[in-house]
């Protein structure tokens, strides 16, 4: 099952400094049957205005990962870590047993990041950041796992639940395969481009919520950015 969610289907709000689209119930969006997709809880389309941001507050108990998709996020966090993380490249926070941050654009322009959730497994574990480049040419024609918490994953940022995060560039023409495995989740959104997923066209970030599949063959129609979770159900 493949199920395409339109971009213009999700939920959202705009602050002013903040325009957000929400792919699952979240904030003041609520909708019971978009709670999540598998151990996926959270996938935020978020644009930043220039100077702003998301002021100190707390998480616990939550694998967040921040795909910056244009400009340039800068994070600061309780545990003394401090770093800026530019487009193309992946943060993960693992809130763990508690944790405070903040999440500013102090660039000139806008900038936008997929903000994905994903709910852990195992026993709590103090809190920890890490951020990684990952240049988009290394994923031309292929998913390669951006933050994973399973066997074989080691170049990929650290996290601690049975999923995984992966992009993918593709060329107009161009196709990848990936094995989610029947029995898990995957949910799959294009940051760019417009592509078909075993029949089922999406375009530039619509939702594809994929379940009971075991491979999901990706064809791009047009030059395309692709983001993936692979998650246990």
């Amino acid at each position: 099952m493949i199920e395409r969610r339109p971009f213009d289907s999700l939920g959202g709000a705009h602050h002013g400094w903040l325009d957000a689209k929400h792919h699952f119930s979240f904030a003041e969006y609520r909708d019971p049957s978009r709670m999540g997709w598998g151990a996926l809880r959270v996938w935020n389309d978020d644009t930043i205005a220039p100077g702003t941001g998301f002021p100190t507050h707390g998480h616990s108990d939550m694998e967040i990962i921040t795909y910056v998709r244009e400009g340039a996020i800068t994070h600061q966090d309780s545990l003394g870590n401090r770093g800026r993380t530019e487009a193309g490249d992946v943060q993960v926070m693992s809130a763990g047993t508690g944790v405070r941050h903040s999440e500013y654009n102090l660039e000139q322009g806008v900038t936008k990041i997929f903000q994905i959730w994903i709910i852990p497994d195992g026993e709590r574990a103090a809190p920890s950041w890490g951020a990684k480049p990952f240049p988009k040419g290394d994923r031309s024609g292929q998913f390669v796992a951006l933050a994973s918490g399973l066997p074989g994953d080691e170049d990929a940022l650290p996290i601690r639940t049975d999923a995984r995060v992966l992009g993918a560039t593709l060329k107009a023409g161009e196709t990848a395969e990936y094995t989610i495995g029947k029995g898990r989740r995957g949910y799959l959104v294009p940051a760019a481009g417009e592509v078909e997923v075993d029949g089922v066209r999406l375009n530039a970030r619509d939702g594809a919520a994929i379940a009971d599949v075991d491979t999901i063959r990706v064809t791009a129609l047009s030059d395309a950015e692709l983001v993936l979770v692979d998650s246990a159900p």
